[in-house]
């Protein structure tokens, strides 16, 4: 009897009664709610999947994107020496021709100032061969003689006149 008076049987006893009582009500209740959070997980998980295999293929995406675009500016750079080297070859080339140009115009100019001192030795020589004739001729020429010159020089042109 000592048992039946404790308060602590009772306490015992009415939580025990309480418990049934929950789970029998609550059972469902808490049974469908972890389900729905069950089912939530798993959507998570799914989803999780879904969003490591989609990451997964644009992963490989950007790589070969990154390997194309490391391709082609492979084929750029290349290019772009070519072209540098056939700008470069083309300039020797263009290069060359304008120095033969140049050295071309320079002969030229250089022969024709040649010829122009020529010349102008040439005229300065006359010029000169002429002033010392006329002055051998003044010299050794007497009033007497410049006059029978001169007759000459009228019965020459009078003869070619008739």
């Amino acid at each position: 009897m000592d048992l039946m008076q404790s308060t602590d049987i009772w306490v015992l006893i009415s939580f025990v009664i309480f418990v049934y009582i929950a789970f029998r009500f609550g059972k469902t209740a808490l049974l469908a709610a972890l389900d729905g959070r069950i089912e939530k997980i798993r959507q998570d998980i799914d989803t999780a999947e879904s969003l490591r295999i989609e990451a997964k293929e644009l992963l490989a995406q950007y790589q070969r994107k990154q390997r194309d675009a490391d391709k082609e500016a492979k084929q750029i750079i290349e290019t772009a020496k070519t072209h540098a080297e056939e700008i470069k070859k083309q300039a020797e080339k263009d290069l060359k021709e304008l120095a033969k140009r140049r050295e071309a115009q320079l002969q030229e100019r250089l022969k024709r100032m040649e010829e122009n001192a020529v010349n102008d030795i040439r005229a300065y020589a006359a010029d000169l061969a002429i002033k010392a004739t006329t002055e051998t001729i003044a010299a050794q020429m007497n009033k007497k003689t410049n006059e029978n010159l001169i007759d000459e020089s009228i019965k020459a042109i009078g003869g070619k006149k008739g």
